[in-house]
Order: structure tokens, then sequence, then C-alpha cells
């Protein structure tokens, strides 16, 4: 089996649980394709006793008869275990092989694709809890494992189950994309070594998807494997967005509006303007899909500068999405050396720009510890100032680091530093109309800190001098 990379956090948690003196049930979700699959078996290999993978679409015999293969296979009889024509019955089977099992050394019982067991009036999940809260959970070597793409419904019939399965999960991992380090140890792993600029160019167009890097090939550059893989016939991530949403959430098109209206404003939305912008209700349907689409990793809120939850910005933090909507979709030009005739473009530099930005927040770890402050309390939070009257200058800052030591880095991210005497003087300019539009408007006393985030640093000159206070390169990312 291919070797487990990254993932560091979510294996101290599956240690931990497994290692435990009690009956677990845990619960992993996230997007398609992250690899929610591979982590547990690959980590659980050694305590796996039982695994089912829920058939999509699939009739309650289909399933309920995949059961009964799954435990035939799992404890090794050669014929048939007694037919069940119910899941009451099903788990009563279950419970008569684990305890046949020595119960001084972990079991793990895993489920995939858990929501697609539930087929209509099956009675599944009321079986399952009352197994669970019967039987399983008085177990102490007993760890169940439940795995699901389909997001909206793990969180609202597992982790916010409000039946007998309310408060029951011991644990919930939420499996979300690699970062940039754990996206470089991932290619290289298989064998795919490229220069960080290169992973980053990658990163910002598809993100840190597990299966969306096992396509990339030796020896091909950042911009050849985006060519092959969004613009080729039979590029995967070509098709990839029709199939997204609609495997992961029920009446996707909803999500999906949310998703190309955020495409569109790179500098986030309100609630009230996804509603206006969307024609959404104003009740509990819009807080549910702006939840789920978080959950999901797809959309991040930031809570502005000195207000609450209720005044978030939300922004889409999904690459795939933001690269698919910008360059893919409606697109007349595809084939073969498409983006290699594209990649130098104004639109390429627009939304490169917008895409590093976007990796940047992802990774405000590791700039508060290229900052040095990675043990101070900070808060990260996103700025902007509209003006009310004609003529005034509005601000917008992207990433702000609150700190408990009375200061605030105001982050401003360029995707490069190469740019002309021109171009310095007029960031400059813009980089000081930040500070003075935000201590004007928020009347801080804090000490603010113009801090630069940038691929391979900034030149040194009369715009960077006395202005700048701190950087960030792109190095400093993958750490």
């Amino acid at each position: 089996m291919e070797k487990l990379t990254g993932r560091a956090d979510e294996q101290q948690i599956l240690d931990r649980r497994i290692a435990s003196k009690e009956a677990e049930l845990v619960a992993v979700y996230g997007r398609r394709r992250i690899g929610k699959t591979f982590l547990v078996r690959s980590f659980c290999k050694n305590s796996l006793v039982f695994e089912m993978t829920g058939i999509h679409n699939a009739s309650f015999t289909d399933q309920l008869q995949n059961f009964m293969t799954a435990l035939q296979q799992a404890s090794g009889r050669k014929a048939p275990v007694t037919a069940s024509r119910n899941w009451l019955t099903a788990f009563a089977l279950l419970d008569n092989y684990v305890d046949t099992l020595p119960v001084n050394k972990p079991a793990v019982i895993f489920f995939d694709e858990f929501p697609w067991i539930q087929s209509p009036k099956s009675r599944f999940i009321q079986a399952f809890d009352h197994w669970w809260n019967s039987s399983a959970s008085k177990k102490t070597h007993l760890k169940v494992i439940i795995c699901g793409s389909a997001a909206s419904w793990m969180i609202d019939n597992i982790v916010h189950a409000k039946g007998g399965l309310h408060n029951r999960v011991t644990q919930r991992i939420r499996l979300e994309p690699f970062n940039l380090g754990e996206t470089e140890a991932f290619l290289k792993s298989r064998r795919v070594v490229l220069d960080p600029y290169q992973v980053l160019k990658l990163y910002m167009a598809m993100g840190g998807v597990p299966h969306y890097l096992k396509n990339i090939t030796p020896g091909e550059s950042a911009a050849q494997v985006i060519d092959k893989l969004y613009f080729t016939k039979d590029g995967l991530l070509k098709t990839e967005f029709n199939e997204l949403y609609q495997s992961l959430f029920a009446h996707a098109e909803q999500h999906e509006k949310v998703v190309r209206a955020l495409s569109r404003k790179v500098g986030g939305m309100t609630r009230n303007e996804i509603i206006r912008d969307c024609k959404l209700s104003t009740g509990g349907t819009t807080t549910k899909i702006l939840k789920e689409l978080e959950e999901s990793g797809f959309i991040t809120p930031y809570i502005p500068f000195g207000k609450n939850s209720k005044d978030s910005i939300y922004k889409l933090s999904d690459e795939y999405s933001l690269f698919y909507l910008k360059f893919i979709e409606g697109a007349r030009a595809t084939g073969k050396g498409t983006w290699l005739r594209r990649s130098g473009s104004a639109s390429y530099k627009s939304w490169s720009g917008f895409a590093f930005e976007s990796v940047c927040q992802k990774h405000t770890s590791q700039v508060k510890k290229a900052l040095g402050i990675e043990g101070v309390l900070t808060n990260v939070s996103a700025w902007r100032h509209t003006p009310a009257r004609k003529g005034e200058q509005g601000a917008q800052i992207d990433l702000l680091l609150d700190r408990a030591d009375r200061c605030i880095n105001i982050c401003e991210m360029k995707f490069t530093a190469d740019l002309s005497s021109g171009s310095k003087k007029k960031y400059a300019g813009e980089l000081d109309n930040k500070v003075n539009v935000f201590r004007r408007e928020t009347k801080t006393k804090s000490t603010l800190f113009p801090t630069m985030i940038t691929t391979y640093g900034t030149r040194q000159n009369e715009y960077y001098t006395g202005r700048v206070q701190a950087e960030v390169v792109m190095a400093d990312l993958f750490k």
C-alpha cells in the first residue's frame, strides 16, 4: 500500500482514540477526493476487523447484501453468513462476530461512504444508533469509524444529530487539503521533484487535494500539469466541477450559486450580499448552505476587525473552484497548449494575485512563525472601508493579524516582487493608504506593522525602507 504522507494531527488523534480504554465512535468527513478512506485504511490496517463501503444509489436489499458479504469476508467463513432481512438483525450478526475477537487489543470497524448505506425506508441509521447505544458502546476495545463525502448528510445526521446519536460521536475529524509543506512532501513521495515556486503555482490552481496531485507526472512543469489536467480533452479537472458539489450536498444548485457569486467577488461578500446576489431566503436555509460550504472547506468566513461573527466576510477559499470558474467554464480556447499560451495574459496576472492571497490566508500559522509571533495570541481577520462620501478613499486589508501584545500586522500580499519602479511606487502608495485609513477609521491605539508577503522578497529601495516593518517570503509558507 502507498505510504501515508502528512496528516500528522489526524494520525495523532486516531492513535489516541484507538489506544483508549473506551469504546470510540469517530466520524471522518471532508470533500470528495481528499483521502479519507486512505487515511483510515493506512493508519488502522493492523486493527481493522471489519470494513463495509456503501454503494451509491443502491437499494436496501443491495446494501444489506453488501453488508453480509463484508461480514463473511471479515469472519473468514467459506460458507455465506446467515442472511438477514433487516438492519437490526444484521447488526446482531455483527455483534456475534465481534464477540469472537480478543478483547485485549483494539478492534476497528470501518463504515466507508456511510451516508450511502441509508437507502429510503431502510431504517439503517435507526438500527445503527440502537446497535451503538445498546451494545457497541459497552465494548471498550471497539473503535467504530464512519466516513463520508456527503458533507451535508454527515453534518446533519452524525455531527449534529438530534436522535439516538446525539452527542454520541466521541471524535470528529474534518479532513482538509494538504498545506504547501504537505503537498511538497506528497509529491516527493511520488518522485515528483519541483522547486517551491512550481509547487506554489500548482497549489494556486488545484489546492492540496491528494487525488488531484496523484495525477502529476515526474518531469512536468507546473504549466504543463495545469495544461494537461484542465485543458486537454480527457483532463481530470476539466469535468470535476460538475460532479464535485453534486456528490457532497443535497440541492447542490444553491451551493454552486454561492460559490459562483464569491468567485466573481474575490474580495469577499457579507451574508446579506450573498443573499441579494444569489436570491436566497433570509432564514435558516442560507445559514445551512454557508455552514456546509465552510465545513467542507470551500469557503472561509473572516470576522472583520472590531466586528463580530454576524458581520463575517465570506471568501471562496477552494483553489480548484476559483481556477475552474475563471478559466475553464465557458472558455472558448481549449486543447493542449492552451495554458502555456495564456499563462502570460492579463487575466492570469489578475488571478494569480488573488490566488496567492488565498494561499497566504490559509497559511497564517506559517506566517506567524516566520514573524516570530507563533506564541502570541492572535486574531486573524480582514477589514474593509467603503467610503460614504464622494472623493474619500476606501481601503481593503485581506489579512490582518491582531496580536495580544497590542501590535497589528497589516499584510500586503504580492505574488511577484519583480516590479517596475512605477509599480513599486504605486504599491507603496496603496500600502500607505491602507495603514492611514485603517488607523483613522478604527481609531486603534495598537502599533501597526506594514508587512509584505511575497514570493522571493522585495528589493530594498526608497519605497521599502522605513515603510515595510516585516517580511515573509514563499519559502516560509512551506515550513
